[in-house]
């Protein structure tokens, strides 16, 4: 390589050698650095590893191409091609081995002297050595070798010998080679195939020939101009890349007529192609005076079936060093790593890093795969620390069928785990809205039933200027407060926030029970007092003192509301003004605060934000006049909007307000599975229709599907259609005739067809229903069944079962068939089919169709066939 850039070669079986080609061979040693000081004498690859002078051969001048011998023994082996032809082999160290001493120093000579342009050892026959050399009329271009070869002809011309005349030195000489290919003609790279020992790939002037040794007159080749550089890949024996110019070009020896794929490089010429040969279907490229290489990966590149059908690669760059790149060598067993040389020598150890990809399944389990390790993440089963995503709640919610109670709504929050307030405070409102509406339906249909789904916010605006007040006892206290009159729609709004029951009766008594047995003291005792029966609400706060569940601190909060007193100056008053807010349980907090207010002024009530919004809306209904009433409902109303609090739904209800919430709460959790199904509870059909709505819609059906929640989501399918009937989708499959092409179910029918389907057409499982076996429109004969030759039309059931009379095929057994074992079946490949049920029980036992002499392998076609509901499985 005298006068051109230096070469570098990776030892083949000594990981941890290389070799640098230049003017002369020098023989360096790879030494990790990352625990020890670099050593005296050597260079700096890479942060890790330097490189070591090992030995220099310089004994054989005008090098032009070398190869490193590809057996174990001897590791040191080199053949150089030089100018003149000749082929030199040398080593780069000691050989003790005096079998393969012998072969230092022996030159190969051609006929006639010319460049020798490549060479390139047998992967099988470890002797076998080719050579490709320039053009000569009267001479082969591409000569083998074997370096085992004793011939030595009697008279040596002169000018061939390279030493002194003598028996020692003409004995190294061989001027017969092996096989002679390629008359006339220039070869300009070299390549042996893998798959076969007698296999040779050579890049000759004009074309790219393939030469079998077994049958040298006779050759495969194809006309172009990429015969530069010819290189396998490792992986995949059949593809083969070369290059011309600045164009790679990618060949299937299958298909060798023209390239499978041509990559475009850069304007400037080609230097060297080289396959990765730890990494499947990576290519490396180098440009004259560039200082990157680029890479294509061809691992996921599939087969061309069709003529012009061409593959995809993903292609990146890498910058190894900041100077001009000479060459490049791939390490035979370090994945991605090679080693570039420059041209002033300099050397840089170099390792492609892997694109990540990564990989998140439908049920959270998150993959990554880098290189050839496949790493996967997983939560700890015991970590309770971390709150669940919701994704995995909206998961397990799906499998205990949340949201598909339609009868006793409020339960849906504890199939929801009765974690959330929120979920829980929308679901009593669904059940509640859904209770009275039925009950006002049965009153009066079709009067008020409808405005109970508008919220509260609707509800009070209606009664505008028709309530007043009226001065009300305190029982247990010689005390009189200012309580607004209830009318019917204040009365539906308590309703609505639970305080009291359906009817006419406004007693909180069984409310304030339930609130008891629930263990919830401290709010009891606050209805109560909002309700103005102190002696109630101490009652209570002792029950939950004595009763070992609740906080003992509930007896001193008792005592401090016995002593109440109503004047305005008490020290009872300035201590309780000062010390509530010290309180932790909000609804304490609210009781003294309560108490402690000038009549009209509830502020420290109405806006504690800790205190559920039923209460604090139901207080405001009790308290508060229509003015003041509809400006607090308006304010509360648009806090829940913006923060996307479920609990505003009592106030907004299913309508456009509501839609506006539930988007902030969607925006803030994800939970789509809980908008869906609020939305479908009782939204008119115009709010339904919102784009935002059928958005979360249709992503909580496209999750079911992805976690293979089949069943799940023709569950909710049915749920939608029963609360939506405009949601009902029509039929979108049917059997046409393949004469006339109508549809058969369609062509009987004057009535629109998705209300009538196949029973029409005895497909029930009853054998005394009618049979249609031909075409109503044509009344062309319907296919037959494959198994039991029987026309389509006719239920499986009348079927005698074909020949075989055991229980897989003869289906009449069953006392009572789905419908779905009559429904026309077929394969898309072959075309052959027959009834849904023959067909299963068919390829339970067979793998290709039952139609003699078809090989059709009809299951195995289809990608989802093998697939089963995941359900039942726990994540």
């Amino acid at each position: 390589m005298s006068g051109t850039k230096p070469d570098i070669l990776w030892a083949p079986h000594q990981v941890d050698r290389f070799v640098v080609c230049d003017s002369e061979l020098s023989l360096y040693h790879v030494e990790s650095t990352v625990n020890s000081e670099l050593k005296a004498g050597s260079l700096r690859l890479s942060e890790d590893s330097a490189a070591t002078l090992l030995s220099i051969n310089s004994e054989t001048p005008y090098m032009k191409c070398v190869a490193w011998y590809l057996s174990y023994d001897p590791e040191c082996l080199l053949a150089v091609g030089q100018a003149n032809g000749r082929v030199v082999l040398t080593s780069l160290g000691q050989d003790h081995n005096s079998k393969f001493r012998d072969l230092i120093g022996k030159e190969f000579v051609p006929k006639h002297a010319r460049q020798c342009n490549t060479l390139a050892w047998n992967p099988l026959d470890s002797n076998w050595l080719a050579a490709g050399l320039d053009k000569h009329r009267a001479d082969f271009s591409v000569l083998i070798w074997d370096i085992c070869s004793k011939y030595t002809p009697d008279i040596v011309p002169m000018e061939k010998v390279r030493l002194s005349v003598g028996e020692t030195e003409t004995s190294l000489l061989v001027t017969k080679p092996l096989y002679e290919l390629g008359q006339n003609d220039a070869c300009l790279s070299l390549c042996w195939l893998p798959r076969d020992q007698k296999l040779l790939l050579a890049g000759m002037h004009r074309n790219l020939a393939i030469f079998d040794l077994r049958n040298t007159s006779q050759k495969m080749f194809v006309n172009t101009k990429a015969v530069q550089g010819v290189t396998v890949d490792p992986y995949f024996h059949d593809r083969v890349a070369s290059f011309y110019e600045g164009q790679v070009a990618i060949w299937d020896l299958r298909k060798f007529e023209k390239p499978v794929l041509t990559l475009t490089e850069q304007p400037k010429p080609l230097t060297k192609v080289a396959w990765c040969p730890t990494r499947t279907g990576l290519l490396a490229t180098l440009t004259r005076d560039s200082n990157i290489i680029r890479l294509y990966d061809m691992q996921h590149t599939p087969t061309p079936i069709g003529d012009e059908t061409e593959p995809t690669i993903i292609e990146r760059s890498v910058q190894p060093c900041d100077n001009y790149i000479a060459s490049f060598a791939w390490h035979p067993t370090s994945q991605n790593r090679m080693i570039v040389v420059t041209p002033n020598r300099t050397m840089s150890d170099f390792t492609v890093f892997e694109r990540i990809s990564l990989a998140w399944s439908p049920i959270t389990s998150l993959m990554w795969a880098c290189g050839r390790h496949l790493y996967e993440c997983a939560e700890e089963e015991n970590d309770n620390s971390l709150e669940k995503d919701i994704a995995t709640k909206m998961r397990l919610r799906a499998l205990s069928r949340y949201g598909l109670d339609t009868e006793q709504v409020w339960r849906n929050h504890i199939l929801a785990g009765n974690e959330d307030p929120q979920l829980k405070s929308l679901w009593y409102t669904l059940h509640f809205m859904k209770q009275y509406t039925e009950d006002m339906d049965q009153k009066s249909p079709g009067n008020k039933g409808s405005s109970v789904y508008a919220g509260i916010k609707s509800i009070v605006k209606s009664s505008l200027g028709m309530v007043e007040s009226s001065r009300h006892n305190w029982s247990g206290l010689d005390k009189q407060s200012d309580i607004q009159n209830l009318n019917e729609e204040r009365i539906l709004a308590l309703q609505l926030c639970g305080w009291i029951k359906k009817g006419t009766d406004v007693d909180v008594g069984p409310f304030l029970n339930s609130l008891v047995q629930e263990g919830e003291w401290e709010r009891a005792a606050a209805v109560a007092l909002f309700n103005l029966d102190i002696r109630r609400a101490i009652q209570i706060l002792n029950e939950g003192a004595s009763s070992g569940k609740g906080d003992l601190n509930l007896n001193v909060v008792a005592m401090a509301l016995s002593g109440y007193t109503d004047e305005k100056n008490s020290l009872w008053r300035e201590m309780c003004s000062t010390l509530r807010l010290q309180l932790n349980n909000p609804y304490l907090c609210v009781m003294f605060a309560f108490l402690t207010s000038e009549s009209g002024s509830y502020d420290g009530v109405l806006y504690e934000n800790k205190v559920a919004v039923r209460d604090r809306v139901a207080f405001a209904c009790k308290f508060l006049s229509d003015s003041q009433l509809n400006r607090y409902i308006e304010k509360l109303t648009n806090e829940m909007k913006e923060a996307g609090n479920l609990e505003g739904i009592l106030l907004t209800g299913l309508t456009k307000d509501g839609v506006d919430l539930m988007e902030s709460y969607v925006d803030r959790t994800g939970d789509v599975q809980t908008a869906s199904y609020c939305m479908l509870q009782g939204s008119p059909l115009d709010v339904l229709k919102d784009e935002r709505v059928q958005y979360w819609i249709e992503n909580y059906r496209n999750l079911l599907d992805a976690w293979r929640f089949w069943h799940k989501r023709a569950e909710f399918d049915i749920h939608r259609s029963k609360l939506d009937p405009s949601s009902k989708p029509l039929a979108q499959v049917f059997v046409s005739c393949n004469f006339c092409g109508k549809s058969i179910s369609y062509s009987c029918s004057t009535v629109p067809h998705q209300g009538r389907g196949f029973s029409q057409y005895g497909v029930s499982g009853s054998p005394t229903k009618s049979k249609v076996t031909s075409c109503p429109g044509c009344r062309k004969p319907l296919p037959r069944c494959a198994l039991c030759l029987i026309n389509m039309g006719t239920p499986v059931s009348s079927c005698p079962g074909g020949s075989k009379s055991d229980e897989k095929v003869d289906l009449s057994k069953d006392k009572k068939l789905a419908q779905f074992n009559n429904w026309f079946t077929w394969c898309h490949n072959c075309r052959h089919g027959g009834h849904a049920g023959h067909m299963l029980s068919w390829f339970r036992d067979h793998a290709e169709c039952p139609v003699s002499a078809c090989t059709c392998k009809c299951m195995q076609l289809d990608t989802t066939g093998n697939l089963v509901p995941a359900e039942t499985v726990q994540p």
